[in-house]
């Protein structure tokens, strides 16, 4: 992997990332497609044509449900999916969270109990990175676990210790995997993960420590999780200052076009979010103006685009009348063309976002994106 930093506007950064896959250019939103596809039937060639750089899979999902042993006989992820472009896997941490009444943590690793059907799991260290070499990602993500943002501060301390310690356990299989002659992706990148809940110096003594096992890349973890928007950027204020400069940052599972921009403007060069597709799938699409939800009666005779100016192939064609009867009648594409929308919208803010770096303009871009999407739709 080669980051190469283009420029860059206070904090904010314009980079370039090499990997085998292809280049990607950030700051970025990952399109999520938890099992291999966006909910909301999006295929592989949708996600080309509205300008999706990285998709993003889970490895425990995919581990439970069709398989990673199945999936790398199919010649990894990439091609199972039909995907020419950048993966990105999550560990499966993040379930540590997610199904804490469906889990123990040991020092191990996490003994699961499947959410599809009750069958007992375990994962840890090893079993995560072997899971994302046979799915063959671009970059698989170190296993942590991600704990509560109300969780008390001994109980992070532990936490974080030990999700250190599973860092250079991952560290070391991933090598090992690598220099298998059957390893589908002998070139797969790591990401380590800062947690810390919202103690600033916990944060800050692991972004020291995981910064000394120079890894590909580094993200941080357990935000958006039940913490405050201002408790967010006060972590991120404090803690990317020590992440290497010289390696590419993600904010995990974040977040509205606010967040994105906040974070960006923090120095974050990765971002995901459900919210895009989630959004969709109920009707609520982004505008520059503010969410709009077309459910709503005053859409039933709107013969307006989802957005004025708006390329997407939802924007292209349809009106928000139409959209809205679609949504109504239950009908699968008018969820589909919300999705569309939402997240060809996340991935132009991105292109938007490093034009302004690249012209100097970030501050003023903010500034005005912000006020525009809070003052909210103009009609």
């Amino acid at each position: 992997m080669e980051y190469e930093i283009l420029k860059t506007e206070g904090r904010a950064k314009r980079a370039r990332v090499s990997t085998v896959h292809g280049e990607i250019q950030t700051p970025v939103f990952m399109n999520v497609g938890t099992v291999a596809a966006i909910k909301g039937a999006v295929s592989t060639m949708d996600l080309k044509e509205i300008h999706t750089q990285v998709e993003l899979s889970n490895t425990y999902h995919l581990h439970v449900r069709t398989g990673d042993k199945l999936i790398k006989q199919f010649g990894g992820l990439h091609k199972f999916m039909n995907w020419d472009r950048p993966i990105l896997t999550d560990s499966g941490g993040f379930q540590v969270f997610s199904l804490a009444g469906m889990r123990k943590i040991k020092e191990e690793g996490v003994y699961f109990q499947s959410h599809i059907d009750g069958h007992r799991i375990f994962m840890g260290p090893e079993e995560s990175m072997q899971i994302q070499s046979n799915l063959g990602s671009t970059i698989a993500m170190a296993f942590d676990e991600c704990p509560s943002s109300v969780a008390d501060r001994s109980y992070i301390i532990n936490s974080v210790e030990r999700t250190t310690r599973w860092l250079a356990r991952c560290k070391t299989e991933m090598a090992r995997l690598n220099s298998l002659e059957d390893t589908i992706n002998p070139h797969q990148l790591l990401f380590g993960i800062n947690q810390g809940g919202v103690y600033e110096d916990i944060r800050i003594e692991h972004a020291k420590r995981i910064s000394e096992m120079d890894l590909d890349g580094y993200a941080v973890g357990g935000l958006a999780v039940g913490e405050s928007h201002e408790e967010m950027y006060r972590i991120l204020d404090a803690v990317v200052p020590y992440l290497p400069k010289n390696k590419p940052t993600y904010l995990m599972g974040v977040g509205t076009p606010a967040n994105i921009l906040e974070g960006v403007d923090r120095g974050i060069d990765f971002f995901d979010c459900v919210y895009p597709s989630r959004n969709g799938r109920h009707g609520h699409v982004y505008t520059k103006h503010g969410k709009l939800n077309l459910f709503n009666a005053r859409y039933e005779l709107d013969s307006r685009p989802i957005e004025e100016g708006c390329q997407c192939p939802a924007c292209r064609a349809y009106s928000r009348a139409y959209i809205r009867h679609l949504l109504k009648a239950k009908e699968m594409l008018g969820m589909r063309l919300c999705v569309l929308h939402n997240l060809y919208f996340y991935n132009n803010l991105m292109t938007e976002i490093r034009e302004s770096i690249d012209n100097g303009c970030f501050a003023e871009y903010k500034k005005n994106m912000l006020e525009s999407m809070a003052a909210g739709p103009q009609d």
